[in-house]
């Protein structure tokens, strides 16, 4: 697992306040909503509030693409992969 991975799981952690969840209970590939981790949608505003503070990328939530950034760990550290070395 990449540091990025496992800082973007501490920040879904932290950001929303999971403290019965480690690092290590959330799958790279689990889906981050529904079904997997069961975040919802005022979830989904804090985690992105969180990134955009913390990485300093912009994200329009009405972009048709941002539900597929956010579908789980391994799509989110892609993202933000993708926007720190643009």
């Amino acid at each position: 697992m990449s540091d990025l991975h496992l800082e973007i799981k501490q920040l879904i952690i932290d950001a929303l306040g999971l403290e019965d969840i480690s690092t290590h209970d959330i799958d790279n590939d689990q889906m981050l909503f529904g079904e997997g981790l069961g975040l919802d949608s005022v979830d989904a505003l804090e985690l992105g509030l969180t990134i955009q503070k913390r990485y300093g990328i912009k994200i329009d939530a009405d972009a048709k693409d941002t539900r597929t950034h956010f579908a789980s760990v391994n799509t989110l550290a892609a993202f933000v992969s993708a926007h720190q070395a643009a």
